[in-house]
């Protein structure tokens, strides 16, 4: 029986909204009516566009959102409660009305014949197709707890690293905006007005003075256009972005970038070692598991790669052979996948493997910082010293631009 997601109105003219099962529209308009109610709108509930800002930011569930309720139902499923009556009481608990409108329209479509991973599917922007495809596999295999339990692991560990990698840029990035923030201030509007009184005596003033002038009446002249240019340049590289030869070539770029480059690659190797270990636990082929891997990397040559180590999978090849001789991912995780294949322990080598790329970017980004914060704090502070020191140059020097007796 489908679900419906309609607005009424009462006798007193409030506006009542909220979710209901029916057959068709109709009969949830008539039993709107019996309540009393007047129907204004009963749409099916199903993932749709946005169409307004809000629903734009916040149509499906968010990751933080989608590890709580991953857990809460691998642990409703483990206790033995049947999946309609544990998408009913996940739907109870929700505080989130979207997730809400979420589960009840997958429970409707699983009450309809539908198996988990199809109803699921309904609503692709919140479950991602490693989230549906684990699903699938756990139902045909009858593991459904223990994936959904691995995947709620993957969705925290995930979140956590996320948020790990947000507390350290933060002051770096706070940094870096206050910096180039003061810098333009003063150029754009202390320096002129202190310097000009100088200007306006007549004499010879010191290079730092002229220099520091120069740059303020540049940047008061053409600052805007500047601005106008920053950003229409900024827009044009985005959009020339979207060509895969251009993005692959950029993506190349970064990888070749000392420290930078490092952590991008185990960042997104680590990423694809736990979609895949994630994958085979739930007994996904392992050439599926490849492309549902492949799909997770943000990087294009890795992702070119994967693909690469596909098709010599497919031909009967090592996937650690074909991983290693592409020359994009570290070496200890293709010595692990290595080791995997020939124990039989490919899940947990994948799994381990994940781990120490996780490691790794913390101390990648954790060295990145290091170096980032004193050059910043450096720049920042003889920038300042040079504007100053092209101030009291002048100053030191009054006696000469008056004139002395």
């Amino acid at each position: 029986m489908p679900a419906f997601e309609y607005q009424a109105l009462d006798g007193d003219g409030r506006t009542h909204k909220g979710v209901v099962q029916g057959d068709t529209p109709k009969n949830v308009r008539q039993g709107l009516r019996d309540r009393g109610l007047v129907p204004l709108n009963v749409v099916e509930v199903r993932e749709r566009p946005a169409r307004s800002v809000p629903e734009l930011f916040h149509r499906h569930i968010s990751g933080s959102d989608l590890a709580v309720l991953t857990r809460q139902w691998a642990t409703l499923v483990r206790a033995g409660l049947p999946l309609d009556e544990a998408l009913s009481a996940l739907g109870d608990e929700a505080g989130d009305p979207t997730v809400r409108r979420m589960l009840i329209g997958v429970r409707a479509k699983v009450m309809e014949g539908r198996t988990l991973a199809e109803s699921l599917a309904e609503f692709s922007e919140s479950f991602p197709e490693l989230y549906r495809a684990a699903v699938s596999a756990g139902e045909q295999s009858g593991k459904l707890d223990m994936v959904l339990e691995r995947l709620a692991s993957f969705l925290e560990e995930r979140q956590a690293l996320g948020r790990k990698l947000l507390a350290a840029l933060i002051y770096p990035v706070l940094l870096t905006l206050v910096a180039f923030a003061v810098v333009i201030g003063l150029m754009a509007y202390v320096v002129p007005q202190v310097v000009g009184v100088f200007a306006d005596m007549g004499g010879a003033l010191p290079w730092p003075t002229r220099v520091l002038m120069a740059i303020s009446a540049v940047l008061e002249l053409v600052g805007p256009y500047l601005l106008a240019a920053t950003v229409g340049g900024a827009t044009a590289f985005v959009i020339a972005l979207r060509r895969p030869a251009l993005r692959s070539a950029w993506h190349g770029l970064l990888l070749r970038l000392p420290l930078l480059g490092a952590l991008l690659r185990a960042q997104d190797s680590a990423r694809f070692a736990r979609t895949l270990s994630i994958a085979i636990s739930a007994s996904v082929p392992l050439l599926d598991a490849l492309k549902l891997g492949a799909a997770t990397l943000t990087l294009l040559p890795l992702r070119e790669a994967v693909q690469q180590a596909l098709m010599r999978v497919r031909e009967g090849g090592s996937l650690a052979r074909a991983l290693g001789e592409s020359g994009r991912f570290p070496a200890l995780l293709v010595r692990l996948v290595g080791v995997g294949e020939k124990s039989g322990e490919l899940e947990p080598m994948l799994d381990h493997g994940a781990e120490l790329q996780e490691k790794h970017v913390q101390a990648r980004l954790g060295a990145l910082i290091a170096v980032l914060e004193p050059l910043l704090i450096v720049f920042m502070g003889g920038t300042v010293l040079f504007i100053v020191l092209a101030i009291l140059l002048p100053i030191f020097g009054m006696n000469d631009l008056i004139g002395a007796p």
